[in-house]
């Protein structure tokens, strides 16, 4: 008899992208924004309050040819 069981995971990633050509990069302002969207929308998925802080790599950055991308990705399981 097996013993084993079987499990299948979604993963959904949230990403904000905000552009950054050259020569100029991204706007501060423009980063601010975004990364204000993205911490209320990571803290509206773990119920978190506005107070409480957030894990040092609850959004991740990154940098791309012509964008500053934010994420954070959310699993969900299935039996």
């Amino acid at each position: 008899m097996a013993d084993f069981t079987a499990e299948t995971v979604t993963r959904t990633i949230h990403r904000w992208v905000v552009p950054a050509a050259e020569p100029w990069g991204a706007a501060a302002a423009e980063i601010g924004k975004a990364w204000a969207v993205a911490e209320r929308a990571y803290r509206q998925h773990h119920s978190l309050a506005d107070e409480q802080p957030l894990h040092d790599d609850a959004l991740r950055f990154h940098v791309r040819d012509d964008e500053v991308v934010i994420e954070f990705q959310t699993e969900a399981s299935t039996p």
